[in-house]
């Protein structure tokens, strides 16, 4: 590495944790920093603190590269341009870019190839790509939001979990498991639901997930449905490969299976796309 060399900073930032990389002009990956959540609406200062943290194991490992690095941020919650700029202010970079999570999940889930992405974790969206154009349906946060995804799955859980309770529903081996975790009380779900984050309703979702029982297989199903209608919405069709990622992702492959229906393997992760769009605006 010389003195003149251009590095960059990737940051992929989520209501889990953040993932940070810094590569040289070749594309080597230099050092590696993990973080805390980093959804910027849910909990913005927050967030900018632990991307810095995830930043200064960054500098550690190679002194002065966070200052002089371009970089790109793409984190969930970051859904205008005030917040973005408000973002950027805070970091160290000499030049710095921040985006929502969906132009870097996309640029590293296709690469240069055209296709739609379904990105299924804590949140969620649906990205589709023709002829290098991006467009996305979703990804709005949980309180409107984000449906399929492992927090709406948490929290869908829990609210048939209280309909069971209510005699709306007969109580299945899903609603037991979520009543267990909390100490068979409905008023303790009330209580949880008040402050519960994002990533606190996803570590529900493996209970809804593994249930076998018609509440839980519906819930999965509406998410499947939804993914449907996003992708009508974007216009996809059977010529564009389907690119399913995140921790949930594989999980709704057979629900969106069909006859003539092409489903690829990400190129790479959202923090290679990050690299990518720094790159590029390097």
């Amino acid at each position: 590495m010389t003195q003149t060399e251009t590095l960059y900073i990737g940051v992929d930032g989520g209501g889990t944790g953040c993932r940070v990389a810094l590569w040289d002009a070749a594309g080597r990956v230099l050092a590696r920093a993990n973080g805390g959540p980093s959804n910027v609406t849910s909990d913005f200062d927050g967030a900018c603190a632990n991307i810095l943290t995830a930043l200064t194991q960054i500098e550690a490992a190679v002194p002065g590269a966070a200052v002089g690095a371009v970089g790109h941020l793409g984190l969930a919650g970051a859904i205008s341009d005030a917040v973005c700029a408000a973002v950027a202010a805070r970091m160290p970079m000499r030049r710095c870019t921040v985006t929502g999570d969906m132009p870097t999940t996309v640029a590293g889930a296709l690469g240069p190839q055209d296709g739609a992405v379904l990105a299924l974790g804590t949140g969620s969206f649906v990205g589709l790509k023709r002829g290098g154009i991006v467009r996305s349906v979703g990804g709005w946060g949980l309180q409107v939001s984000d449906n399929g995804s492992a927090a709406w799955i948490g929290r869908a859980g829990l609210a048939a979990t209280l309909e069971a309770v209510d005699g709306l529903a007969p109580v299945g081996a899903m609603a037991r498991q979520l009543l267990r975790r909390f100490g068979d009380d409905p008023n303790a779900i009330v209580r949880f639901a008040a402050t519960a984050r994002p990533v606190d309703y996803g570590a529900l979702a493996p209970v809804v997930l593994d249930a076998e029982d018609p509440a839980a297989r519906a819930i999965v199903g509406q998410g499947a449905d939804w993914l449907e209608r996003a992708l009508v919405a974007l216009g996809h069709d059977d010529s564009l490969p389907l690119c399913l990622i995140g921790g949930l992702g594989p999980r709704y492959r057979d629900h969106l299976a069909r006859d003539g229906r092409h489903f690829v393997a990400p190129k790479g992760t959202a923090l290679d796309g990050a690299f990518l769009l720094a790159r590029g605006a390097a």
